[in-house]
């Protein structure tokens, strides 16, 4: 178990945090953990269970590793701003400094708001945050670069120039990088952001990086007339600590997206149902911007943690792979 200090760090944030968003007028939710569909996301594993029952007989569900499909929900119905602090469970990640199979997450929806939006937003969250000792690095104002100027500095490629396979596998291979030939465009862009952009990224103060490729499949908004998607991910430390969307808010953008990733999920290590019903709550859904943060990362960067079990109240997870390693 971690230190006393650290616990009631903890609760000073979450005291914050809360405060913050209730000021601010939005309305905090409480959502299930489990869920019968979740939102199919081919990045990411969940975990399974099963509900039992002798006269309904046996059904599955889902811990999910978001909030977002029962926070979406509530705003399709309710059009107002909500924030969230709940676990999030995601399987068959690495267990290692930064990552935990059950973590804190927090969740922010601003309708009538867009990604750009909620950088101030977020700004003004670490500026109620952060204390006195708090890394100079950690504070704002953020810094602001996009994805294809990222890509120019830091591997001196124009990513606008490189949105087909081929293309792109041809200037990777010029740079020395080995290429898998089975390997998606996403696949690709990933290996390459991993190998030259990210350790690159400025750690002086927190950084939004954004505008990401649309090919790699999410529910944000497309930019129009651009290879863009409107989101954007904050680094801090060069570590990523939050991520950004303006949401898609059409049903036919959502029900692409969701059949795209449910195929996707079929082949992965735990597949789930999908309701692509859930689409039709965008058939008149609020514009609005999301944020997702890893709460456990906040903490770290605010204080210069360097391992998450040093902010996780019981590492247990971490405990047990560590003791069935030693064996």
């Amino acid at each position: 178990m971690i230190d006393r200090d650290i616990i009631l760090e903890r609760s000073r944030l979450v005291t914050q945090i809360r405060n913050f968003f209730i000021q601010h007028d939005y309305i905090e939710l409480d959502t299930p953990i489990l869920s019968p569909a979740p939102i199919p996301e081919s990045c990411l594993e969940v975990f399974e269970t099963e509900y039992k029952n002798p006269f309904i007989g046996d059904r599955k569900l889902w811990l999910l590793p978001s909030p977002e499909v029962w926070i979406k929900e509530f705003i399709a119905k309710e059009r107002c701003s909500v924030f969230e602090l709940c676990k999030a469970f995601r399987n068959a990640e690495s267990i290692g400094t930064l990552h935990s199979p059950e973590f804190t997450m927090l969740e922010y929806y601003t309708v009538d708001a867009t990604a750009h939006d909620s950088i101030k937003i977020t700004e003004a969250l670490f500026d109620v945050c952060i204390k006195r000792d708090t890394p100079q690095n950690v504070k704002p104002p953020f810094r602001i670069m996009t994805m294809k100027e990222a890509w120019m500095e830091f591997a001196e490629l124009d990513l606008e120039k490189l949105q087909d396979r081929d293309t792109l596998v041809d200037a990777l291979e010029k740079k020395g990088l080995l290429v898998n030939k089975h390997s998606t465009w996403e696949d690709l862009f990933n290996q390459a952001f991993v190998q030259w952009v990210e350790p690159a990224l400025p750690k002086d103060r927190p950084l939004v990086l954004k505008d990401y490729p649309a090919q790699i499949e999410c529910l944000a908004k497309n930019i129009l007339g651009t290879p863009w998607k409107d989101r954007w991910e904050l680094y801090v430390n060069g570590i990523e600590l939050l991520n950004c969307y303006t949401e898609s808010a059409t049903k036919d953008e959502v029900l692409k997206s969701m059949k795209r990733e449910a195929s996707k999920k079929e082949a992965q290590l735990v597949p789930h149902a999908v309701d692509f019903k859930y689409s039709e709550l965008f058939t008149d859904f609020p514009l609005c911007s999301g944020v997702a943060m890893g709460f456990e990362r906040f903490i770290m960067a605010l204080h210069g943690i360097t391992d998450i079990r040093n902010v996780l109240p019981f590492p247990y997870m971490h405990d047990w792979l560590f003791q069935k390693t030693k064996r």
